[in-house]
């Protein structure tokens, strides 16, 4: 196992360990230097100490046979009959990188009764689908359905393994890539391949999305990434495509947890699947002025979203934050009320082709990104929208009954 320790007789207090740290996990204690509980491993220091007083021993990398693996795996997650929409998304990307790769794109399905979603995973860019219907797999769990994984993936030895950075993908991938000593980088942002080195180029925002991280697992297999529903946007489905299907029979896997009832929380649109999101900032001023997003967003048959400092004051349910440590989304409108616009919620907004901002400050940076802005106060500007739509509706819905009215 990997270890660092300071060789006291040799350090004299330079604090140059300290400027090269990038996670401040050095300070120097009675003219010595010492490593804190915060040191993640990444050996910084070492190569700007002088007087070689850090002993670093790094983790023994062991030899694999790269040559075996080939394919690229996508988790087709589904619950109870229903594909979620990042395996179809997670199907194109692969789609895309197979070509590079010159390689076939696997659909890994497991469930009870899912067997006609392999035609459709086929429609979406599947080349081949791993089926395994089972009773046992009916419900979702981390520890069986990693197992089962596991054990596919000796088998087969898929190059490259892709996962929805959903709650069960977030749950189920690590179980999977810490069993098998491999990587893992979640909630990606861009998969690429490196033409030169044929790995997997995987990209995600780093040191509070001030800067974008670009990672590659160079020595062990399979490469695996999460990536964010609405990330990437799904191939148009060709449900003349034909691929393979082969189907896996497996004895149970036991389970350390049972499940005893399913507790759905949610109410109505998802905001994965919203077309229309009203979205609340701190600028709203009071969890009571939420109600006005709300109307908004029922007058518009939308949903409501929220930026992460109303979550973290407890406004919001943590569910309906957008940005990087909430939701990615793809409305086709999102209007942002009393939102500023830093680039942890940005990084949550793909591909939107109607942004909406409502705030008081004129140099608010959200105002940069949206295609149409209103600088005021929300709470004054959102009544006023409310009245307009539903004036607006009454108007239609009187020219729509004089029209039947006088149909012959």
């Amino acid at each position: 196992m990997a270890s660092i320790n300071i060789i006291k007789n040799k350090c004299i207090g330079c604090k140059r360990c300290i400027g090269a740290c990038p996670f401040g996990a050095i300070e120097i204690v009675d003219k010595v230097a010492v490593i804190k509980e915060n040191c993640t491993l990444c050996g910084s220091c070492v190569e700007v100490c002088k007087f070689n007083a850090i002993n670093f021993e790094r983790d023994k990398i062991e030899s694999v046979d790269l040559s075996k693996y080939k394919g690229i795996w996508v988790f087709a997650e589904q619950r109870y009959g229903k594909l979620k929409s990042v395996s179809l998304e997670l199907l194109g990307k692969a789609k895309e990188l197979s070509d590079v790769l010159k390689t076939k794109v696997t659909a890994i399905l497991l469930g009870h009764r899912v067997n006609e979603l392999c035609h459709e995973l086929i429609a979406y860019g599947a080349d081949e689908v791993l089926l395994m219907d089972e009773e046992w797999l009916n419900d979702f769990n981390d520890h069986i359905y990693g197992e089962v994984i596991i054990d596919l993936v000796n088998k087969y030895k898929p190059e490259i393994v892709l996962v929805g950075a959903t709650s069960k993908g977030r749950s189920l991938s690590p179980h999977i890539s810490s069993t098998l000593k491999t990587g893992l980088t979640a909630d990606c942002t861009g998969l690429n391949i490196d033409k030169e080195s044929k790995l997997l180029v995987q990209t995600r925002p780093a040191f509070g999305g001030n800067l974008m991280a670009e990672i590659i697992c160079p020595n062990n297999r399979p490469q695996m990434a999460t990536v964010r529903p609405k990330v990437f946007k799904p191939l148009k489905p060709d449900y003349n495509r034909k691929g393979k299907i082969t189907k896996i029979h497996k004895p149970p896997v036991e389970g350390f947890v049972k499940l005893i009832r399913n507790i759905d929380n949610s109410e109505g649109l998802s905001l994965s699947d919203a077309e229309i999101i009203v979205s609340v900032g701190r600028g709203i001023g009071s969890a009571k002025n939420i109600q006005l997003a709300k109307e908004l967003a029922d007058e518009l048959g939308g949903v409501l979203g929220s930026s992460r400092p109303v979550v973290d004051i407890g406004w919001m349910p943590y569910s309906q934050q957008v940005g990087q440590t909430g939701k990615t989304v793809a409305p086709k409108v999102y209007i942002a009320c009393g939102i500023s616009g830093a680039i942890q919620h940005l990084a949550g907004l793909a591909d939107i082709e109607t942004i909406i901002a409502i705030n008081a400050d004129s140099e608010a940076p959200i105002f940069k990104v949206a295609n149409y802005g209103i600088v005021g106060d929300v709470n004054e500007i959102l009544p006023l929208l409310i009245k307009n739509i539903k004036e607006a509706k009454i108007t239609i819905d009187k020219s729509y009954i004089e029209h039947i009215n006088t149909y012959p």
